[in-house]
């Protein structure tokens, strides 16, 4: 492709990738859209009328056009004081989900003013993302931009989720808090789902493609292995950008413990890792030229490992957790990784589950209702609430 160039008057080669191609056709839609252009302006246009057109057709017949969110609002706006974003570390990293509200336990053995009373503190139980919460302070952001302090209670690696505990006053659970309800229904295959952001914000609109199902985990340090004659196991080679090359593990290092246990031989090392979650980290025991050195090096996902700089750059940012789950709905939403955590609601206002994954392209994955109660009601009795 060629262009004029105006400072030069003369043609020179323009060369355009897939990137490039699609936002110099969406900021041209954009200048079309919002201008109106006089007949000359439109002749001298780089693009065809015809496909002008059909870009604007295309934008506007969208699933998530701005008049399909339009649409789709008055449902998310009931969840609005339902969600929260989650800050960990100074940035935001998930959503989360009010699952129920307490009053203080050291208030309720010290004091018998009732719930009603401003100056008791209720305890904020919020459900969110575990393998995003990456260092403290953990705080929550309402829906009127407040931030507040939470901590972790309880968690569930098999679920990849993790209960916060925030304190707040009376005026704050009445104006901004309320805990939804988990409806066990199971959406069917094609049905439309709606993911809400904590100001009743339309963020994510999809349809289901796979009924409730096991998403099998394949986590991997990114290394190969060698069988010895001494204890563990010697790194025999690593590959590029994986969890085990950013820790800085270097070939001929042994293994001789993971996480303070002591690994005898290959076979357990091997079998050590695979059991372990893609994002969570493990503490390397290793034995370096004669030292003993401790590592702590995290699990990444196998197929991320596996895939093309083209394959990861078509599926875009993803979650560093985005399988193992023993259920899980699979659905089409387009969403950032700091976008899980939230609930999913159907086209009836139903809470039916809630984002756990973007997994790629075109595969995010929400935890049925049924199993995420559950999962609450149990982290809720280990923090000591009800």
């Amino acid at each position: 492709m060629t262009f004029v160039d105006k400072n030069r008057n003369r043609i020179q080669p323009f060369s355009l990738t897939r990137t490039s191609l699609a936002q110099y056709l969406v900021l041209t839609l954009v200048v079309l859209t919002c201008c109106q252009t006089t007949a000359s302006a439109q002749d001298d246009s780089p693009i065809p009328e015809w496909l002008q057109q059909r870009l604007v057709d295309r934008v506007l017949h969208r699933r998530d056009s701005n008049a399909m969110m339009r649409l789709m609002n008055p449902i998310a706006e009931k969840a609005e004081a339902s969600v929260v974003e989650v800050i960990s570390g100074g940035r935001p990293v998930a959503l989360g989900t009010v699952v129920s509200l307490n009053s203080s336990s050291d208030q309720l053995n010290t004091t018998t003013a009732p719930s009603s009373d401003p100056s008791v503190v209720q305890d904020a139980y919020i459900v969110t993302k575990r393998s995003e919460l990456s260092g403290d302070p953990i705080r929550i952001r309402l829906a009127d931009g407040r931030l507040i302090p939470a901590r972790v209670a309880a968690v569930r690696r098999r679920s990849d989720l993790a209960l916060l505990v925030a304190q707040v006053d009376q005026a704050t659970k009445v104006r901004s808090l309320q805990p939804v309800h988990f409806d066990r229904y199971v959406p069917l295959i094609g049905s439309f789902l709606i993911s809400p952001d904590r100001t009743g914000r339309v963020i994510g609109l999809g349809v289901v493609g796979a009924a409730p199902r096991k998403v099998s985990h394949k986590g991997r340090l990114g290394i190969e292995l060698e069988r010895i004659s001494q204890t563990g196991a010697r790194v025999r080679n690593i590959i590029p950008d994986s969890g085990a090359d950013e820790a800085g593990l270097e070939r001929g290092d042994r293994i001789i413990a993971i996480d303070g246990r002591n690994q005898n031989d290959v076979r357990q090392v091997v079998s050590t890792l695979n059991g372990m979650f893609p994002g969570e980290v493990v503490q390397l025991t290793i034995e370096r030229d004669g030292s003993t050195v401790d590592i702590p090096a995290r699990m990444g996902e196998l197929a991320v490992m596996q895939e093309s700089e083209n394959d990861a750059r078509v599926n875009g940012a993803r979650n560093i957790r985005l399988s193992g789950f023993e259920q899980a709905i699979q659905h089409d939403m387009v969403l950032n990784p700091e976008q899980c955590g939230g609930p999913v609601l159907d086209t009836e206002g139903r809470v039916i589950g809630l984002n756990i994954a973007r997994a790629g392209r075109v595969v995010s994955y929400a935890l049925p209702a049924s199993l995420v109660a559950s999962e609450v009601s149990s982290m809720i009795a280990e923090a000591g609430g009800k």
